[in-house]
């Protein structure tokens, strides 16, 4: 009798494949729609490969829903979709040296060039790139000048974000070379490793959450609503493949290596380190080499893409469903080290969040050594489920940051214990306080010598009150010795005492007690930021203090009559419920009164609650409407746009929906101002502004 063991096995293949798309999917929408990756690359890859090879060997698997069957995820919403005038296709992996000579077997098999039994390989030119580990854009061109920058979306559609590449220094507004009507560029936007460790640093002063990575760190910038975030952030952008009109009559490209020689002339920057390559052992050559040596680059690359170079033969080729059959991705595996956990340590932030910290013996990873990893918070904690003495998985994500994959729970000492949180702060003792809905856990007591020394660097910041020469290091030696226990001590300071301290002189102190006082007369706004309230920033400080003329009328609304912040724009109910809890808190209310015994008003003047008021207008000619701008005004600039908008009481929003009261257009306007013609929305130019604005004034 015949076991039915063909039948069993179908079945666990089929509980498995749906197992795979289920999780492949889940982590695709966490990828490119949620912005917040659940897998490691390496991860995905293995997982997606498996699916791959399971629907291969058995194709009555395969479904319209599986993952290998579509290109990528859906655009997110807050920026126009559009159609991407030539798809986005992405490209299919290879891990080995085998993997690669298969590729190239079937694409030899596709072009009928495949060798006879005892011929040997044929020779196709290819061109080798690294891949870099960013995000791709689709830029389109109309008679030599950029009209739109799109993300790669789903690779039929994706985000109109054109205000933001305008601001990536190295793609050009206008093409420096004779033009065909159109042009469509692809390249990869990016952000260098050094230009990452300023971001993630001046974060950290800021006592914001750090970046993961490059690549997350540029697709979050990428979808920025303010231009002005993007600027600062100075992205980078490598060009990559061009697509020409078919009836063009100009010289055109015919082989991958002149496409990159054009878009070099055209003026964009092409990566340096593309090669031309004349057959595939000179492939696996370029490979291996760039393996050891990119680390040494200032960016991440985790393979090499490997093109056909003859454009007829890659039209020859052509695509299956979902990538090109004439260019593959041969990628590096992630280089991973265990290492043996020491133990955990915990930082604390300028709002007392606790960080904590894995310290284990040293590895070498991408060219360095290794020895702390942030855990992020009690959830990733538990998560690892980390016990002392575990040997643990270590890799440095994007090459940057190093994190803790896993634990090697099978390695576990005997008898080791669970490592968690600790319930008291490191550096006071206090009891530590996690809030509902929240994943940071934090330490409360203003009076803390961690939090003391990241509130003072906040007070004197350039947004809060500007104290210039009052630095890290002085505050570090100001704490150290007691010399200052609250932010009103710094009023107390004299030259004499100053001077006394480590690298400062008679006239630097001097300067600095100056500067002290000159920091009295700040703004309301200013000085209300610069307490450090958790989730007042900057501008919900200047609507706060246009709304409450100084800070014993916040307090009493805060603690008494919450709902009357909520209800004002833009405050939610994290906002009003950390102003609530601040306020409550005894040591707050005496720094508050220790700030005014020393000469802080705390209190707007009249001059600033008329300025404030102009600027919060409820009751302007635009109060209430919603404003988009798109396109260059011929004599303003949209920042001063928005601002005679705002003035007016009026909203400036990133993208047209049916909430937008009118779109205030101007020259090289986009799909903004086409989205607002579908949907019936108003449109003025900049004059119907300007009298729009003089109609509320006679």
């Amino acid at each position: 009798m015949t076991a039915p063991a063909p039948d069993n096995a179908s079945n666990q293949f089929s509980e498995r494949a749906a197992e795979l798309r289920q999780l492949l999917t889940r982590a695709a929408h966490a990828y490119y729609v949620l912005d917040a990756p659940e897998l490691e690359d390496a991860v995905y890859d293995q997982l997606y490969r498996e699916l791959l090879d399971l629907e291969t060997a058995h194709p009555e698997l395969v479904s319209a829903d599986s993952p290998t069957q579509r290109v990528g995820g859906t655009p997110s919403e807050g920026f126009a979709s559009v159609a991407h005038r030539i798809p986005l296709f992405s490209l299919d992996n290879a891990f080995s040296a085998e993997e690669l000579r298969s590729w190239y077997a079937r694409l030899l098999k596709v072009l009928d060039r495949e060798p006879q039994a005892s011929e040997p390989l044929p020779a196709l030119a290819m061109v080798g790139e690294l891949k870099i580990d960013g995000n791709a854009l689709a830029l389109s061109y109309e008679n030599g000048v950029l009209i739109r920058g799109t993300t790669r979306g789903d690779g039929e559609q994706g985000e109109e974000i054109t205000t933001n590449v305008r601001t990536i220094a190295s793609i050009p507004l206008r093409l420096q070379l004779d033009p065909p009507p159109w042009v469509e560029v692809r390249g990869e936007a990016l952000i260098p490793d050094r230009t990452f460790a300023a971001i993630n640093a001046d974060r950290a002063a800021r006592d914001e959450p750090l970046f993961a990575n490059p690549r997350n760190a540029c697709a979050g910038t990428l979808r920025q609503l303010d231009p002005k975030v993007v600027a600062a952030r100075r992205l980078d952008f490598f060009a990559y493949t061009l697509h020409l009109p078919d009836n063009w009559e100009g010289p055109r490209p015919i082989s991958q290596w002149e496409c990159l020689s054009w878009l070099s002339s055209a003026g964009f920057r092409v990566n340096p380190n593309a090669a031309l390559l004349p057959d595939l052992a000179a492939v696996e050559t370029f490979f291996n080499s760039w393996d050891s040596q990119r680390h040494d680059l200032d960016y991440a690359t985790d393979g090499v893409v490997v093109k056909l170079n003859d454009l007829r033969l890659q039209d020859s080729a052509g695509f299956t469903q979902k990538a090109p059959r004439w260019a593959i991705a041969l990628k590096y595996p992630a280089e991973e080290a265990p290492s043996r956990l020491l133990r955990i340590t915990c930082q604390v932030g300028r709002t007392g969040v606790i960080t904590p910290v894995a310290e284990f013996e040293p590895v070498a990873l991408a060219g360095t050594s290794v020895s702390r990893a942030t855990l992020h918070n009690a959830d990733r904690l538990a998560e690892l489920d980390l016990h002392s003495g575990d040997t643990i998985v270590v890799r440095k994500a994007g090459e940057i940051i190093p994190e803790v994959l896993r634990v090697l729970s099978e390695l576990r000492p005997e008898g080791a214990l669970p490592l968690d949180l600790p319930h008291q702060c490191p550096s006071c003792a206090s009891e530590l306080v996690r809030e509902s809905g929240e994943a940071a856990t934090r330490c409360v007591n203003s009076s803390c010598p961690a939090i003391l020394r990241g509130a003072l660097r906040h007070w004197v910041s350039k947004g809060a009150l500007d104290v210039e020469g009052m630095g890290g290091k002085l505050i570090e030696q100001l704490v150290e010795r007691g010399l200052i226990r609250s932010i009103s001590d710094l009023y107390g300071l004299d030259a004499a005492l100053l001077s006394s301290l480590e690298r400062m002189g008679e006239k630097s102190a001097e300067n600095l007690i100056s500067a002290m006082e000159a920091s009295r007369s700040q703004p309301w706004a200013r000085q209300l930021y610069g307490l450090g309230i958790h989730h007042v920033g900057e501008v919900n400080a200047k609507g706060l203090a246009a709304a409450f003329p100084d800070i014993d009328t916040l307090a009493r609304t805060a603690v008494d009559h919450p709902e009357a912040i909520s209800e004002l724009h833009g405050i939610g109910p994290e906002i009003t419920q950390s102003l609530q809890q601040w306020f409550n808190t005894p040591a707050n209310q005496r720094l508050i009164k220790q700030l005014q015994d020393v000469g802080l008003s705390l209190a707007s003047s009249e001059q600033e609650r008329q300025e404030l008021a102009s600027r919060s207008s409820t009751d302007g000619v635009l109060s209430g409407q919603t404003v988009v701008l798109t396109g260059t005004l011929p004599s303003m600039s949209r920042t001063q746009a928005k601002e005679l908008i705002e003035a007016a009481g009026g909203k400036v929003s990133g993208s047209v929906s049916k909430k937008t009261s009118f779109v205030l257009a101007g020259e090289e306007a986009g799909s903004k101002l086409e989205k607002a013609n579908k949907l019936g929305i108003s449109v003025i130019d900049e004059a119907g502004l300007v009298a729009l604005l003089q109609s509320s004034q006679s």
